[in-house]
């Protein structure tokens, strides 16, 4: 049926997150970009689209879209359907932690688990320290690093990643929450231009994904910025620079958590005498590690050793 035609037929918004969950089962689209389900999904899209709350009362799923508003989420719909674009760049906003994120192509869709450690205030990682300073290293949209200054009001958190584009959308966001004053936007290669900054907590969900596992992902990846992706042949590349790095930028009691997803059995395989502490999440996720200050020191030579072996080539 032709687009003209659908905008006779679906006229409410039951209509349209019915369709919209149709077409996407349908297509056997991916729904691991935050969403858990088709309908969830479609609800998601069509509610936002229409600028109508998340809980809309059961009485307005009924009401009668107008022309315009049906051909726009007709379009919409089959941009994800067709293009595989994420629903998170057709609306332009995603949630992390509870909070809304402006996102574009330029940032990676937020989605980490670490969300419920800042709800938690990173306890018992930090077993009571205060955080006064902490570092969103590779903070894309900056949604870890502006949570964790929403949720800890004496922080003042440093926003690091090496996009530009990337930085200018954390900015936004940082306002968006009202947090510009306490947040600290910086341009950077990893910790290259962080000489001389410590912190009591570093957070990092930096491109952890190998080469083979990106070319295998979904189509709805392809739209995300490579760059915040992919790490190498094992996606290692850059957690372990990270970890070799970390313990020059923590106070003495500080922490490091290093997201590093599906390719922590990759990394204990390279560091097998690392006691890393893995993250148990109630609400889902792994892949996250949590080490202090004491432990990078005393690991300092498994590090070095796996990076020059890695950029030595007999890795491979």
């Amino acid at each position: 049926m032709r687009g003209s035609d659908l905008t006779e037929v679906l006229s409410s918004v039951c209509d349209f997150i019915r369709y919209a969950t149709s077409r996407f089962n349908e297509a056997g689209l991916s729904f691991s970009q935050g969403f858990d389900s088709a309908l969830d999904e479609a609800s998601y899209l069509v509610l936002t689209s229409l600028h109508l709350p998340h809980d809309l009362p059961p009485a307005y799923a009924a009401a009668t879209l107008l022309p315009e508003e049906r051909a726009t989420l007709l379009g919409l719909i089959a941009r994800r359907v067709d293009e595989r674009v994420p629903v998170a760049y057709l609306t332009g906003e995603a949630w992390f932690a509870g909070m809304s994120f402006r996102v574009s192509p330029e940032v990676l869709i937020p989605r980490s688990p670490i969300a419920e450690l800042i709800e938690r205030g990173f306890e018992p990682w930090m077993g009571g320290a205060a955080i006064e300073r902490a570092l969103d290293l590779c903070c894309g949209s900056g949604c870890i690093g502006i949570a964790t200054a929403v949720h800890l009001p004496d922080a003042h958190v440093d926003l690091v990643d090496i996009s530009a584009p990337a930085l200018a959308l954390a900015a936004e966001n940082a306002a968006d929450h009202g947090v510009s004053e306490r947040v600290e936007v910086i341009e950077s290669d990893a910790f290259a231009a962080l000489a001389g900054r410590r912190y009591d907590l570093i957070v990092s969900n930096p491109p952890y994904v190998g080469v083979e596992e990106y070319q295998a992902l979904p189509g709805e990846f392809s739209h995300e910025p490579r760059l915040a992706l992919v790490s190498g042949r094992d996606g290692l590349d850059l957690p372990l620079q990270i970890l070799a790095a970390a313990a020059e930028h923590l106070e003495p009691h500080g922490v490091l958590v290093l997201e590093v997803g599906a390719s922590e059995t990759a990394l204990i395989e390279a560091l097998p005498d690392v006691p890393f502490t893995w993250v148990d999440f109630e609400r889902g996720g792994s892949g996250v590690a949590v080490l202090d200050r004491a432990t990078l020191v005393a690991c300092a030579s498994q590090f070095a050793q796996a990076l020059a072996q890695r950029r030595s080539g007999s890795s491979e």
